[in-house]
């Protein structure tokens, strides 16, 4: 039988027909063509100064304006001034009434509450949350905190349900706002600080109006999510029963997107909780401006005292929100009216016996011995452990052995090759809208004139990335492969997940000091929770046929994994890269306050001295850089896209 060979010209269309290579051979066409043109043109390989616009100018005379014109301009009398009063008035308002309620009866109402939403378990969980708070001598704090946030998530869910229902219910809109809401999501909390500020000066309405920009997108998002997947049928049957468009709305719509409701205020909750501690930068007060202080004088034992009652917090709210509306098992419509009477005495009880305060004396000081352990630790783990060295030798190597090659090879690397890596990566990817949108914002980044700066926060990204995937993909692999482990780490995640991003550096700079390589070790913390989750989850859901189909071939545990189920969860995988790169820029940001520098270190002195130049650029360029990793690692499905 005669054998048929393939020539190289069967071989080449062969070889285009595969759309990755297909894509990669005409980026190499168009490279080998501009290459050797910018090589020659900007041999030095640095952003050219000609092609950088220096903002500093028109952004000091508008910070002037402002400073200028905010005691005497109609629009800062008349608008932002009410808006103002307004935050304070109901910031004020709200805490005055915890603090009248007093301990006793804050606890009970929060109990009641929790036990209304899940049922006793929870209820005695957020009992003894808010007793620890008391303990710890935060009682004050977390009331200045919840008081905050109880304003601030009122006016997000307002405002993110009204941009969801307009997102819902007109495609026009929805396609306006979804950009809109991409960009939101990637701008790490850092950047919204310094435009309130300036508008609003230190205090509580600019950390509020903050938290609101920045928690109302996933309500929004989620709005607009729950109105468009509501069952076709299910419509259809009301307006054939003559139900106009606002009884459809209010019948059926929303009801259906019930889900989707309470999750967007779930998540609105979280957000606005992590952004209010963050907003303690700007005189936010409350617990964050405890855990700050406590960071700026290095008294890991204070950040701790009130770090505990967020993470607290954060847990409490995360359970009930999620549990509101779901099966409220042992709470009758017989019993909880008594329950509640029963709270509302335990708060007048309270009140009447003049224990309205926490008592001094049920105060417990863990800072202390929390120093004392810290300082053993400096002395026993910082450094100088045989054979394996300590926490700070670590930190050093990996900045030394990491940090600054990546950094250095990153800087090192002409301009317009980092564009073309960014383009190729974006477009194998996604499509080439992607790939513009990639470059152009990486081209933003030299136009603004942070070039060197942004390479430097991309390298320490790119490092905490690389080692989340690794520690979460493999964490993931294993709990999707162990039913036991995965029960374990499950409440593990949970807890990390519901923490605020601040609290993250207070143990690593108890164990590692200050520098780049804690501000990394902090995102990874942050950032491997989610990777875990998704990777977990990507895997679980493989088709079992295909496995046990691998099995009866005889395929052993490793090849099933490597050539079946990580494969098939090539797009969960995907996503986790998404998030993983998501969460490590918020933390790396924030880890300007540690010594992170660059980008994150231009946002903290541009909020501290007020320079709108300084902190506006670098926000725009955290912003960039974050668009672009979005679009390196975000897949497009290609079934809804046009043009790829």
């Amino acid at each position: 039988m005669a054998t048929i060979t393939a020539t190289p010209a069967r071989k080449l269309p062969a070889l285009l027909s595969n759309r990755a290579a297909a894509k990669l051979t005409l980026l190499a066409l168009v490279a080998a063509i501009l290459v050797p043109l910018a090589h020659a043109r900007w041999a030095s390989g640095t952003w050219p100064d000609a092609l950088t616009v220096d903002l500093t100018a028109p952004l000091t005379d508008t910070s002037d304006w402002i400073i200028d014109n905010r005691d005497g301009h109609p629009l800062f009398l008349y608008f932002f001034g009410h808006v103002s009063n307004a935050v304070v008035l109901s910031v004020r308002a709200v805490y005055l009434a915890l603090l009248a309620v007093g301990w006793a009866g804050v606890t009970a109402l929060g109990a009641f509450v929790a036990w209304r939403a899940a049922g006793v378990r929870l209820a005695l969980g957020t009992a003894a949350a808010f007793l620890a708070c008391g303990l710890l001598g935060m009682w004050v704090p977390t009331m200045q905190t919840l008081a905050l946030m109880a304003v601030a998530v009122l006016a997000s869910v307002v405002v993110g349900a009204l941009l969801g229902l307009a997102a819902g219910l007109s495609d026009r809109m929805d396609r306006m706002l979804r950009p809109v809401l991409d960009t939101m999501q990637v701008l790490p909390a850092f950047a919204y600080l310094l435009p309130v500020v300036l508008v609003f000066g230190i205090g509580v309405p600019a950390a509020v109006l903050a938290t609101v920009v920045y928690a109302a997108p996933p309500m929004a998002r989620l709005t607009a999510l729950g109105l468009r997947g509501a069952d076709r049928g299910v419509l259809e049957a009301v307006e054939s029963l003559g139900a106009t468009s606002r009884q459809r709305l209010l019948t059926a719509r929303i009801p259906l997107a019930r889900k989707e409701l309470l999750l967007g205020v779930n998540q609105t909750i979280m957000m606005a909780l992590s952004m209010a501690v963050i907003a303690s930068v700007i005189g936010a007060g409350g617990l964050g401006d405890r855990v700050y202080q406590a960071l700026a004088s290095v008294d890991v034992g204070a950040a701790l005292a009130a770090g505990i009652p967020i993470v607290l917090l954060a847990v409490v709210l995360d359970r009930v929100t999620g549990a509101a509306g779901g099966d409220t098992r042992g709470a009758g419509r017989a019993v909880w009216p008594y329950a509640l009477a029963a709270a509302v005495a335990v708060a007048g009880a309270g009140r009447l016996a003049g224990r309205a305060e926490w008592p001094e004396a049920w105060t417990v000081n863990i800072a202390e011995p929390v120093n004392r352990a810290v300082d053993w630790m400096t002395a026993h783990l910082y450094s100088g452990v045989p054979v394996i060295g300590g926490t700070a030798d670590w930190a050093g190597h990996f900045t030394t052995w990491v940090l600054d090659p990546l950094r250095d090879g990153l800087q090192w690397l002409p301009w317009w090759s980092v564009l073309l890596v960014v383009a190729a990566l974006a477009w194998l990817i996604g499509t080439w809208r992607t790939a513009l949108t990639a470059v152009l914002a990486m081209a933003a980044i030299g136009v603004l004139g942070v070039w060197e700066p942004s390479l430097d926060t991309l390298s320490q990204v790119l490092a905490a990335v690389a080692v989340t995937l690794v520690l979460g993909v493999a964490t993931g692999v294993v709990a999707a492969r162990n039913d036991r482990f995965e029960r374990l780490l499950r409440p593990v995640l949970d807890v990390c997940q519901t923490m605020p991003q601040f609290v993250y550096l207070i143990p690593v700079v108890a164990l590692a000091g200050v520098g780049r390589a804690p501000a990394v070790a902090a995102a990874v913390v942050y950032a491997l929770p989610a990777v875990v989750r998704i990777t977990t989850q990507g895997l679980r859901q493989v088709d079992p046929a295909a496995l046990e189909s691998a099995r009866s071939l005889g395929a052993t545990g490793g090849q099933q994994l490597r050539q079946i189920q990580l494969p098939l969860a090539r797009r969960s995988l995907l996503l986790a890269v998404n998030q993983g790169v998501v969460l490590v820029l918020a933390v790396v940001i924030i880890g300007g306050l540690v010594g992170g520098g660059a980008l994150g270190y231009d946002v903290v002195f541009g909020l501290a001295q007020g320079d709108l130049a300084t902190g506006l650029v670098a926000g725009a360029a955290i912003v960039c850089l974050g668009l672009m990793l979005d679009r390196v690692t975000q897949p497009t499905d290609r079934r809804t896209t046009k043009g790829a």
